[in-house]
């Protein structure tokens, strides 16, 4: 199978291609964050680098089978400003929508956040269906909401396989069962401003049980490390343990929940 991936980061879809039991003949990524690439390049060397995607006019590339994409979603997003399509970032998702019509793969599968309706149904009418929501908190210790569209037949939702972010930790103990979305912007962050806004599953060095602890003074709460944000999004152990700590927060914030992507992927053998 030939695969197109658009925005690929730190080649998730590879991962998942992978994991789903799909044998790839020729994979296409375009991707311009040097971090990612690094990345990348570190896991897959094989993989075909096309540079930025406004040059897609002059790649040349095999007929992809499949093209995957994760469009900048920063435009859409409920935590964000809700620029829609006036935001340069989110207009790259035309620049997708020229590359489907124009090799008219057999497959495609595009993900983002949730959004307002009316952003959605645009993002349907042109690609020609609706999306499917799926929590990525079914097959991983992370609640991320996000939508799906494919042609992928037959769709339905991952089965629970019961991972909490007690399972995923690398020591101490936990205040939630699920860790709140992990954000690109976490590099950002620190544990006392993450545990005011309550935010993402901040873990307590004392390796108590946090669900009656919050707000206990003597308690030394730490932010997930970056090996447990890639448990989050089922990423391998360490696979992005080629950059700096910062930039690896970063891509796996913008990145796939990897086994979600494999799910989707299967039914393409069934």
């Amino acid at each position: 199978m030939n695969v197109l991936s658009l925005f690929d980061g730190l080649s998730c879809a590879r991962i998942a291609l992978k994991r789903a039991r799909i044998k790839v003949d020729n994979y296409y990524a375009s991707e311009i964050d040097k971090y990612s690439q690094i990345v990348s390049r570190a896991n897959f060397p094989d993989i075909i680098r096309l540079g930025d995607i406004n040059g897609w006019e002059s790649w040349d590339i095999e007929q992809p089978d499949l093209i995957i994409s994760g469009f900048p979603c920063q435009g859409f997003s409920f935590a964000g400003k809700q620029l829609n399509f006036d935001d340069p970032r989110s207009a790259l998702f035309f620049s997708c929508v020229e590359i489907l019509n124009h090799y008219q793969p057999k497959y495609f599968l595009l993900e983002n956040v949730k959004m307002k309706k009316e952003y959605q149904d645009i993002i349907s009418r042109a690609v020609g269906v609706e999306p499917i929501e799926i929590n990525s908190a079914l097959v991983s210790a992370q609640n991320r909401k996000r939508l799906y569209w494919t042609n992928i037949p037959g769709i339905k939702q991952p089965r629970d396989k019961g991972i909490l972010l007690k399972d995923i930790i690398e020591d101490g103990g936990v205040c939630r069962e699920k860790s709140q979305t992990i954000p690109a912007t976490i590099y950002k962050e620190n544990a006392k401003s993450m545990l005011k806004r309550r935010k993402m599953g901040l873990v307590v060095g004392s390796g108590k049980s946090l669900c009656k602890q919050i707000g206990v003074a003597d308690l030394t709460w730490r932010k997930l490390t970056p090996l447990e944000c890639e448990r989050l999004q089922t990423v391998p152990d360490n696979f992005t343990n080629h950059v700096s700590n910062t930039q690896r927060y970063k891509m796996l914030g913008n990145g796939f929940t990897v086994d979600v992507i494999a799910h989707i992927l299967k039914h393409i053998k069934k």
